[in-house]
């Protein structure tokens, strides 16, 4: 059983170092991130879909049977889900993209994949954190992709940017809650994967910190560009030009 899980998990790591390749061969003229953003984009549709089909239709669900054995078809996607983390982790420490947060992030979730599969258990709410935290990640990386392409200060980019914050802010914390409520009022689940839960959700918080204060930022920009157009439409309605300095 051991040796097979490990076989899958490196066949999902080899599979997405291919894919990555491939991007970077597609993509000569870009950089390096950008072949490696295009995998984590994949990784993120392709979890959410999975992880969203496991929790809402194969189950058990998460806020009532934490701790449940695993099934085959979450042991796949944790599998497949291992290996990317693996993958993207390395390539952040080899390339010194990210900070300690991100790392920490990834660090637990490895950390957290293999704990489930080891012990046979609890894939239900690691696969229902799977799809918390991913949920985001495409938009995430589509914001980075019109930054770099010259596209993110439009309605597109800050169509984007609500969506990443609605979302993080009502799925990963409000649903991320209630998650870790039910976990820790279960007798199930072993205390030690309770403890990665609570340790999840505080790096959740952690993120959920900075994003607001880039959103409150944001929100001010957007407001005093706003009062100055409005400025500027009333001096033209009332004096025929602009005041100049």
């Amino acid at each position: 059983m051991a040796l097979g899980l490990c076989l899958e998990v490196l066949c999902s790591l080899g599979g997405w170092l291919s894919l990555y390749t491939s991007f970077c061969r597609l993509n000569k003229h870009r950089s390096y991130e950008w072949s490696c953003r295009l995998v984590t984009f994949t990784h993120g549709v392709l979890s959410i879909v999975l992880s969203a089909y496991i929790g809402f239709i194969d189950g058990p669900w998460p806020f009532t049977h934490p701790g449940s054995p695993n099934t085959p078809l979450q042991v796949h996607v944790l599998c497949l889900t291992l290996g990317y983390f693996i993958f993207d982790l390395g390539w952040c420490i080899y390339f010194r993209s990210e900070g300690a947060l991100m790392l920490a992030h990834h660090t637990l979730s490895i950390l957290g994949i293999i704990m489930a599969l080891v012990l046979g258990e609890s894939g239900t709410e690691v696969n229902a954190v799977l799809f918390g935290s991913e949920i985001t990640n495409p938009l995430l990386q589509i914001r980075w992709f019109l930054r770099e392409t010259g596209h993110y200060h439009s309605f597109t980019g800050d169509v984007v940017d609500f969506l990443f914050v609605a979302l993080f802010t009502g799925v990963r914390i409000g649903v991320g809650a209630h998650l870790l409520f039910c976990e820790m009022a279960s007798p199930t689940p072993k205390w030690f994967v309770k403890v990665g839960g609570v340790a999840m959700y505080a790096v959740s918080w952690c993120f959920m910190v900075s994003i607001w204060r880039f959103a409150w930022k944001k929100s001010i920009k957007k407001y005093h560009a706003w009062r100055s157009r409005q400025s500027e439409e009333w001096q033209l309605r009332h004096n025929g030009h602009l005041k100049t300095h």
